[in-house]
């Protein structure tokens, strides 16, 4: 009797290790990889008194007095345009947009200012990248000095985790470039 419990034990052990043939390996490391289209532009113009071009991929809904909003669902997120008259007061405009840009500054690890100058169309601003865990990542404005003003700002809907947005804020910062650059007053 112990001479079959050995054997039958020895059966088992030798059956065990014999069947375990796979080797397990670690598998490498990975990151999340997200791919955006191509960014195609058309121009968008409607009864305000400027045109700008914008991303065929994204749904504008017009807000009162030309106000947008550019809406990247599949990014969960969205550029806030507002138009202003400048009323003799280019001055309080400007410093209004620079201090909504300087309020992240808080959560911002840098704000980089890229002046933009279109003296053939008469369309003088700053574009504003804001790196870090700020709620809004890029910003700008844009004026002919005399007559119209207007600001852009991107929000997305998510918490303001800088290395797990990264992909969609830099898409989404060039389309929001893209727009500035290419704003015609009418």
């Amino acid at each position: 009797m112990k001479r079959k419990i050995i054997f039958s034990s020895f059966f088992a052990f030798l059956l065990l290790v014999t069947s375990c043939k796979d080797d397990v390996l670690p598998k490498p490391p990975s990151q999340l990889r997200l791919d955006y289209p191509l960014a195609s532009y058309a121009t968008y113009s409607n009864g305000c008194p400027f045109t700008f071009d914008v991303n065929e991929d994204v749904t504008i809904k017009e807000d009162k007095n030309c106000g947008f909003s550019i809406q990247y669902p599949k990014m969960k997120a969205t550029i806030y345009l507002t138009y202003k008259p400048v009323n003799n007061d280019i001055t309080k405009l400007l410093r209004d947009a620079q201090k909504l840009t300087f309020e992240h500054v808080v959560k911002a690890d840098d704000i980089t200012e890229l002046p933009f100058l279109n003296r053939d169309k008469k369309v003088y601003g700053m574009f504003y990248k804001v790196n870090g865990n700020a709620a809004t990542n890029a910003q700008f404005y844009v004026t002919d000095s005399i007559n119209h003003f207007v600001t852009g700002s991107v929000y997305f809907y998510a918490k303001p985790n800088f290395d797990s947005i990264m992909p969609a804020t830099s898409y989404v910062k060039d389309d929001m470039q893209h727009l500035m650059e290419s704003l015609q007053w009418k």
